[in-house]
């Protein structure tokens, strides 16, 4: 065990995946000098630029080059800086790696992971700021994972550089400091939730970067007589359908919250399942459907505080 920060965890089992398979590769903007967050910090210096490349700052060329990396049998790393920057590589993302495998009847695989990570990065803007897991949840092929803590980081990334499918790996902005204990021999596999709290009389599913306030939320909300049982998803696609419907079941009430815009976000799904499975009461917490402003008030008003989600748990 180790005390590690978020992007720390994830640049460990990247180091640890990059020393056990010498098909594993990182291609991305400034990855030579660690990436923005730190999150490749060390690794151009240990394994080579041969394996740690830069490019250049052309989304569409990075992505198509893993792609065409992928089907040659490497398992490159992508990185994206950010999801907001992505989009000028959707065709490549959604047309390429997601389809080559029915394309082609599973002759071609793309085992890559394209780090996109999403959520209101704070004095960004809304250019910088969007959370865009629906988007890749909806597109098939895809699998999204979301972690929300550094164990997670650490154990989810290497799952997803086991996976043999493209991976949409979308780490939260605003964790990359956060600090905690993490085994780097844990394993968690894709598709199982997490039940971080346990509780009685609703269910709250949530996700990245809304785990914290969904807690905080559970917490307030004991000291008004309602136990809430918190499940953090970890991968939305799969989904953990079973933990989810099982836990609605005990509780008969749903409350499902994401920084994501409300409308059409992921938390839909969630709560149209629960419904036509179980016929319960659901209700979803999101963001408005605003773009994210610069200044402090605005951006604020796109925030997800810990108080709505609290009201929705004692509705």
């Amino acid at each position: 065990m180790a005390r590690l920060s978020y992007a720390q965890a994830g640049c460990l089992a990247l180091e640890r995946a990059m020393a056990a398979d010498p098909a594993v590769v990182v291609l991305g903007e400034d990855v030579g000098r660690g990436g923005i967050f730190g999150q490749y910090r060390g690794l151009q210096q240990k394994f080579g630029a041969a394996r740690v490349l830069d490019t250049p700052i052309s989304e569409a060329t990075i992505m198509g080059a893993a792609v065409g990396m992928a089907l040659a049998g490497l398992r490159p790393v992508v990185e994206m800086r950010v999801v907001d920057f992505a989009l000028c590589a959707m065709d490549e993302i959604v047309n390429q790696a997601a389809k080559a495998r029915y394309m082609f009847g599973g002759q071609g695989r793309v085992p890559l992971v394209a780090r996109l990570p999403i959520g209101i990065w704070t004095g960004s803007a809304a250019q910088h700021s969007q959370s865009l897991e629906a988007w890749f949840a909806h597109v098939p092929g895809l699998v999204v994972v979301t972690p929300s803590n550094p164990q997670d980081n650490c154990a989810l990334l290497a799952a997803s550089l086991e996976c043999g499918d493209p991976v949409i790996y979308m780490e939260h902005k605003e964790l990359w400091t956060v600090e905690a204990e993490v085994d780097p021999s844990a394993k968690v596999p894709l598709g199982r939730a997490s039940v971080l709290r346990a509780g009685a009389d609703v269910t709250l599913v949530t996700w990245a970067g809304t785990v914290q306030p969904a807690l905080e939320a559970a917490t307030a909300a004991t000291a008004r007589g309602v136990s809430a049982e918190v499940i953090d998803l970890r991968t939305l696609w799969p989904w953990d359908r079973e933990t989810v419907l099982a836990s609605a079941a005990r509780t008969r009430r749903l409350v499902v919250a994401h920084e994501a815009v409300r409308v059409a976000g992921f938390g839909a799904e969630i709560a149209a399942t629960v419904a036509e499975e179980l016929g319960i009461p659901v209700r979803r917490v999101g963001g408005a459907r605003i773009p994210v402003g610069y200044s402090k008030v605005l951006e604020e008003a796109a925030r997800i505080s810990v108080a709505a989600i609290l009201e929705s748990l004692l509705q």
